[in-house]
C-alpha cells in the first residue's frame, strides 16, 4: 500500500507563489509517474501536471502551462508543484497521485493511489 501526503497549501494573494510537496511511501517511487490534480468547489477533479518516473518528461494542462512546474526528487520520494503567478481561479484542493506506470498520463483512470489533498486559496 502506498501512502501519499501532500503539504504546502495555504492562502496567498493573486500573483503570489506556493510550492506543494507530496511525500510517498514505498521503495519503488522512481518506477512510477506522478501527477497533480485539483478540484474546485462544485467542479470535477481536473488534471494539472504529470512527470515521468525519471523526471525527464513533464506535461501540463494548458491552464497552468508557463506558471506551474512539476518536479521530483526520487532520493526523497517526493514530488513537487511550484505554482507561480497564482490566480483566484487556481483556488482548489490539490491532490497528488501515483500512476500505474512510469509514463506520465493526464487521465485520472491512469492513477491508482491518491493523497488526501491540500487546500490552495488565492485571494483577489
Amino acid at each position: 500500500q502506498v501512502q501519499l501526503v501532500e503539504s504546502g497549501g495555504g492562502l496567498v494573494q493573486a500573483g503570489g507563489s506556493l510550492r506543494l510537496s507530496c511525500a510517498a511511501s514505498g521503495r519503488t517511487f522512481s518506477l512510477y509517474a506522478m501527477g497533480w490534480f485539483r478540484q474546485a468547489p462544485e467542479k470535477e477533479r481536473e488534471y494539472i501536471a504529470s512527470i515521468g518516473g525519471s523526471g525527464s518528461s513533464t506535461y501540463y494542462a494548458d491552464s497552468v502551462k508557463g506558471r506551474f512546474t512539476i518536479s521530483r526528487d526520487n532520493a526523497k520520494n517526493t514530488v513537487y508543484l511550484q505554482m507561480n503567478s497564482l490566480k483566484p481561479e487556481d483556488t482548489a484542493v490539490y491532490y497528488c497521485a501515483k500512476a500505474k506506470t512510469m509514463w506520465p498520463r493526464n487521465s485520472m483512470r491512469d492513477y491508482e493511489y491518491w493523497g488526501q489533498g491540500t487546500q490552495v486559496t488565492v485571494s483577489s
